[in-house]
C-alpha cells in the first residue's frame, strides 16, 4: 500500500492518537498562551486532570517564565503552514499545585494552524537525570582528587572515563584515552601476561579482585600498579561497564625486589662481597642518580669496604683499614658517632678534605652515609649514597637507605657470624693457630704454588714431656705451655711460613720453597728457641720438642703421606734422645712395618673381645641428678700396654676397623644397661659414639633396633653421638639414616661442637635432641672472654633450637657455676669422675647418690631449723 492509499482526513486523528501515547507531555497553546490541548503525559507530569488543564494559563502549570524562551507571536514570528517548525529548548524548575518541584526539559515551537497562531510545547521530566548527572558530577569531582588512578570501560575494554590522577600517572588525558583498549595505553613488553589472564577471571567473577601487574606510561616507563578490578551489570546480570581503581606501588615494589634479590643471596650463602655488590647495583638500578657503597667496620673500628661497584678501585682500596673518626669522610664519622652523615659539598666538608681528591675527579659531589648497627647496637657497617651534584637525599632515596641499612645488617652478621664459626671449625681456641682441618688446606695451597724442582718442607713438632706437665702440674698448666710454645714458634717463623696444631702437643709447620739445607736451618732455630725455660705460675718448666721434617715432593706428593712421614720422622727424633730433629727417610718404613703391627694386634682385640667399655657419668645442672653415661672405648694389649683412644681410634679408621668398633660398642653398652636395670641401678641414658662411617650403612637403624630389642631396651635410653663429619657429609645416606634413627626413637647428639664445621645453615634441620660442648671450649672459660662468648654462643644455639646442651671437660666448681648460669643443662668431666668401669661406676653412683641425699637431708633439716623460731614466735604471740 502506497502513502496516497491513506485518506487524508484520518491524518488529525492519527497524530492526536500519536501525541496521546508519546512520553513527554504536549501542550497547545493559544497566543494569550492558554491551554487548548494536552495529552496523558502532561496530566502526570503537572499534576492535573485534562478537564482541569484545558483553558488553563501556562503560568497556572508552573511554567510562568514561557515568555522568556521566546514564544512566538504572528507579529513576531510569521509562520506559514508550509514552513518547518523552529525548535527552541531549556531546562527549568516548575512548581506544582501540590508544592513539589521538578525538573524539566522545554521544547517549544511555533506554528499557524487555520490562520490563528499557536504554540506547541514539548515538556520531558528530567528530576531524576538531572540528579543522576549532579551525583556523577560530584563523583567525577572526588575521583578527580583522589591520588589513585581511575579507569572505566566499556564491556570491549574501550575507556570511557579516566580521572586526574590516571593522567598524572600514564600522561594520557581523558580525550586522548577515550575509546582506546585499555590494554593499548597501558600493556607493555614485560607486562605478565599470564597476571592479565587473572584480572580478565576477575573481571567475570561477582566481587571482582586485585592483582599486581607491571604497566607502562605513554614514554614507556614502568609503572607497578595494585589494580583493583570490578564489573558493572545492568538487570540481565550482563557486564556494562569495567572499573579499575590502580594504584602506584613502583616504590614499594622495587623495594621488594630489592629485599628478595638480597635474602635469596643469603639463603643461597653467596659470599659477602658477592652479595654488596648485587645490593649496590641493584640499589643504582632504581635510583639512577646515585652511586652507592657498603662498608664493613670490624670490631677494632677499621673499615672495609665490601661493595661499591661504581666506585674507582683504588679508592675502594684506599679506604681498607682505614680507622673511623669524627672527621674521617661521610662513612667514618657515620660509624663514629652512630648516626648518619651529609657532606653536601665533600669539596668544601671538612671532614672529607685528605679524601676528597679521587671522589672529585670521577664527578662525585656529595656523600650520605647511614651507620648500620648490630643486634647488640655496635656500629657493623655504613651504606653510603655518592651524589653527582652537591644536595641532600630526597624522601625515596631515604626509603631505600632504610630498606638497606637492614639488608646489610643481616648480610654483615652473618658475615661476621660465619667468620667466628670459621675460628672454630678452622683455628685452635687454645693458642689461635690454624687446626687440622684448615692446616690440610694450607699444605695444599703449598704444594699447589710449588715451583717445578721446588721444595715444600713440612715439620712435625711433638712437645717432649707433656703429658708429664699435665699430670702433675695440671691442663691448665698444660694450657700454658701450649700457649707458650706455639708463641716461641710463631716468632721464628717467616713470612709465607705456616704454623698450626693438629691437636694435643702436635704442631705442624709449613715451609714453602725450602730445600733440605734451609728446612734443617730452620729446625734448628726452633730447638734453639726452646731451650729457655717457660714460667708457668711459681714455676719454671723447661720445654722441648721432637721435630720430625718430610720433604715435597721428594718423600711424598699427597697431604696424608707427607704427615705421615713427618711424624715417623718425629718418632725417630724422640728415639734420639728427644729436642732434636731428624728427617724421614726410607729406613723408617719399619715404623709403618710397626703401624701393620699394631693394626693386627687390634683386629685381634675386636675378635677377642678385649676391647672395654668405660663409662663417665653425665650430671643435671640444675639438680646434681644423674642424666646418663657416656661410653668410652678402652683398650689394653699384653704388649703394647694401655693404648690411648687417642691413637688406636685414627688406626682404626685407617685399617677400616672404625665400624665394627662403633657396632661393638653399641651392643656391649646396650648389655650393660640391661644388666644394670635388671639389677635395679637407674641408668636413663647411654651415649654411644659412632663413627661417620656407621652412617653410611643404610641398614644402621634396623641393626639398632635390633639391639634394643635383644636387651628389651627402649630405644629412649640410647643416645647415638655423631660427629660433624656426618652432618658435613652431603650423601643423602647418611641424613636418611639419622632420621630413621630419629623415628625409631633413637636420640641423637652432635658431639664436639665446633670441631670442623663451618655453618649453622643446616643444624636447624638435623633431627638431632642433644648438642655437646667440645672440652676444647673449656679451657680458660672463666677467664677469658673470648672463650666465654664461645661457650655463650654454643648454650644459646642450642637453648634456641631446644636441644640439651652437655659440656665436656669440666674440672672445677667455677666452671660448673659459670655453665649452670649460663642455663647449660648437663655437664660431665673430671669434676665428678673419670670413665670407670662397670664395676667402679656402681660404686661412684652409690656414692653419688649418698651425698645427693646428705645434701637433701642438711638443706631439709636447715628449712625446719629456720621454721621452727618462727613457730615459736606464732605461738608465743
Amino acid at each position: 500500500m502506497s502513502t496516497g492509499d491513506y485518506p487524508a482526513a484520518e491524518t488529525p486523528d492519527v497524530l492526536l492518537a500519536a501525541l496521546e501515547r508519546a512520553n513527554d507531555a504536549v501542550l497547545i497553546l493559544d497566543r494569550e498562551l492558554r491551554v487548548s490541548y494536552c495529552n496523558a503525559a502532561a496530566e502526570l507530569i503537572f499534576g492535573l486532570d485534562r478537564a482541569a488543564a484545558l483553558g488553563c494559563h501556562v503560568g497556572d502549570l508552573g511554567l510562568k517564565d514561557l515568555q522568556h524562551h521566546h514564544v512566538a507571536t504572528p507579529a513576531s514570528d510569521q509562520v506559514s503552514r508550509n514552513d518547518v517548525p523552529h525548535g527552541r529548548n531549556a531546562e527549568i524548575t516548575i512548581a506544582r499545585k501540590d508544592g513539589s518541584r521538578i525538573r524539566v526539559a522545554l521544547w517549544l515551537s511555533n506554528l499557524e494552524i487555520d490562520g490563528q497562531c499557536r504554540t506547541i510545547a514539548f515538556v520531558r521530566d528530567i528530576t531524576k537525570e538531572v540528579a543522576r548527572r549532579e551525583r556523577l558530577a560530584l563523583l567525577s569531582l572526588v575521583a578527580d582528587r583522589t591520588s589513585r588512578a581511575v579507569i572505566v570501560t566499556d564491556r570491549n575494554l574501550k575507556v570511557v572515563y579516566t580521572n586526574a590522577a590516571f593522567t598524572g600517572m600514564f600522561g594520557y588525558s581523558l580525550e586522548e584515552a577515550k575509546d582506546r583498549f585499555a590494554g593499548e595505553l597501558l600493556v607493555g613488553r614485560y607486562t605478565d601476561r599470564r597476571t592479565l589472564a587473572r584480572l580478565r577471571r576477575w573481571v567475570g567473577e561477582e566481587a571482582g579482585g586485585e592483582e599486581e601487574v607491571l604497566a607502562y606510561d605513554r614514554n614507556g616507563d614502568e609503572i607497578w600498579v595494585s589494580a583493583n578490578v570490578k564489573t558493572f551489570r545492568d538487570g540481565r546480570g550482563r557486564s556494562n561497564y569495567m572499573f579499575a581503581l590502580l594504584t602506584d606501588i613502583t616504590e614499594t615494589k622495587q623495594l621488594r625486589s630489592l629485599q628478595q634479590l638480597i635474602m635469596s643471596a643469603l639463603a643461597d650463602e653467596i659470599p659477602i662481597a658477592d652479595i654488596a655488590d648485587r645490593l649496590c647495583r641493584r640499589v643504582e638500578e632504581i635510583a639512577p642518580d646515585v652511586v652507592s657503597s657498603l662498608l664493613h667496620i670490624d670490631a677494632g673500628g677499621l673499615v672495609h669496604p665490601l661493595g661499591g661497584p661504581s666506585l674507582p678501585e683504588d679508592y675502594s682500596r684506599a679506604l681498607d683499614g682505614v680507622a673511623i673518626g669524627p672527621n674521617i669522610g661521610s662513612c667514618g664519622s657515620a660509624a663514629y658517632f652512630g648516626k648518619p652523615v651529609l657532606a653536601e659539598d665533600i669539596d668544601t666538608d671538612p671532614r672529607w678534605q685528605p679524601f676528597k681528591t679521587r671522589p672529585l675527579e670521577v664527578g662525585l659531589r656529595a656523600c650520605w652515609s647511614t651507620p648500620i648497627k648490630g643486634k647488640d647496637g655496635r656500629v657493623i657497617g655504613t651504606f653510603a649514597f655518592y651524589y653527582r651534584e652537591c644536595r641532600a637525599p630526597s624522601r625515596w632515596h631515604q626509603r631505600i637507605v632504610d630498606a638497606c641499612v637492614d639488608l646489610g645488617g643481616l648480610a654483615i652478621e652473618r658475615k661476621e657470624a660465619r667468620a667466628q664459626i670459621a675460628r672454630l671449625a678452622y683455628y685452635d681456641m687454645l693458642t689461635g693457630l690454624p687446626n687440622r682441618a684448615r692446616l690440610r688446606d694450607l699444605i695444599l695451597e703449598a704444594t699447589n704454588a710449588c715451583a717445578d724442582r721446588g721444595h715444600v718442607a713440612l715439620a712435625f713438632l711433638d712437645i717432649d714431656n707433656f703429658k708429664d706437665v699435665n699430670d702433675t702440674l695440671g691442663h691448665s698448666a698444660g694450657d700454658e705451655l701450649l700457649v707458650g710454645f706455639a708463641q716461641r714458634l710463631r716468632a721464628q717463623i717467616q713470612p709465607g711460613d705456616m704454623l698450626g696444631r693438629l691437636g694435643g702437643d702436635e704442631f705442624v709447620i709449613v715451609l714453602p720453597n725450602r730445600n733440605a739445607a734451609e728446612a734443617s736451618l730452620m729446625a734448628s732455630r726452633m730447638t734453639e728457641a726452646l731451650v729457655n725455660p717457660i714460667q708457668i705460675g711459681a714455676k719454671q718448666v723447661a720445654m722441648s720438642a721432637s721435630i720430625g721434617i718430610s720433604m715435597y715432593p721428594d718423600n711424598a706428593t699427597d697431604i696424608d703421606t707427607l704427615i705421615q712421614q713427618a711424624d715417623a720422622a718425629m718418632y725417630k727424633a724422640k728415639q734420639a734422645g728427644r729436642s732434636t730433629f731428624r728427617f724421614f727417610s726410607a729406613d723408617m718404613d719399619r715404623l709403618a712395618e710397626q703401624r701393620l703391627a699394631h693394626s693386627a694386634a687390634l683386629r685381634r682385640a675386636l675378635a677377642n673381645d678385649v676391647l672395654q667399655l668405660q663409662y663417665q657419668p653425665q650430671i643435671r645442672t640444675g639438680d646434681g641428678g644423674i642424666y646418663g653415661v657416656e661410653a668410652l672405648a678402652r683398650w689394653y694389649d699384653p704388649e703394647l700396654g694401655e693404648v690411648s683412644p687417642s691413637k688406636f681410634i685414627p688406626l682404626a679408621e685407617e685399617c677400616g676397623l672404625i665400624e665394627q668398633i662403633g657396632m661393638w660398642s653399641l651392643r656391649e653398652a646396650c648389655r650393660q644397661m640391661a644388666e644394670w636395670r635388671g639389677a635395679g641401678v637407674d641408668i636413663p641414658c647411654v651415649s654411644v659414639n659412632l663413627s661417620p662411617i656407621n652412617f653410611q650403612n643404610p641398614n644402621l637403624a634396623a641393626a639398632v633396633a635390633g639391639i634394643l630389642a635383644d636387651h628389651d631396651l627402649p630405644p629412649e635410653v640410647l643416645m647415638l653421638e655423631i660427629t660433624e663429619g656426618v652432618i658435613m657429609n652431603e650423601r643423602s645416606v647418611a641424613i636418611e639414616t639419622m632420621h630413621a634413627l630419629r623415628d625409631l626413637g633413637v636420640g641423637l647428639s652432635l658431639d664436639d661442637f665446633g670441631i670442623g664445621y663451618s655453618s649453622l645453615s643446616r643444624l636447624a634441620h638435623l633431627p638431632i635432641r642433644e648438642l655437646k660442648i667440645d672440652r676444647s671450649f673449656m679451657h680458660d672459660v672463666g677467664s677469658d672472654p673470648s672463650a666465654l662468648a664461645i661457650v655463650t654462643s654454643v648454650v644459646r644455639v642450642g637453648q634456641s633450637l631446644h636441644l640439651t646442651v652437655v659440656a665436656e671437660g669440666v674440672e672445677s666448681d667455677g666452671q660448673l657455676n659459670l655453665l649452670t648460669e649460663l642455663g647449660c643443662d648437663v655437664v660431665q668431666g673430671f669434676l665428678y669422675a673419670r670413665a670407670l668401669s662397670p664395676d667402679a661406676f656402681g660404686r661412684w653412683l652409690l656414692d653419688h647418690s649418698a651425698a645427693q641425699a646428705s645434701r637433701m637431708l642438711r638443706h631439709v633439716g636447715r628449712s625446719l631449723a629456720e621454721a621452727s623460731p618462727r613457730a615459736a614466735s606464732g605461738t608465743n604471740s
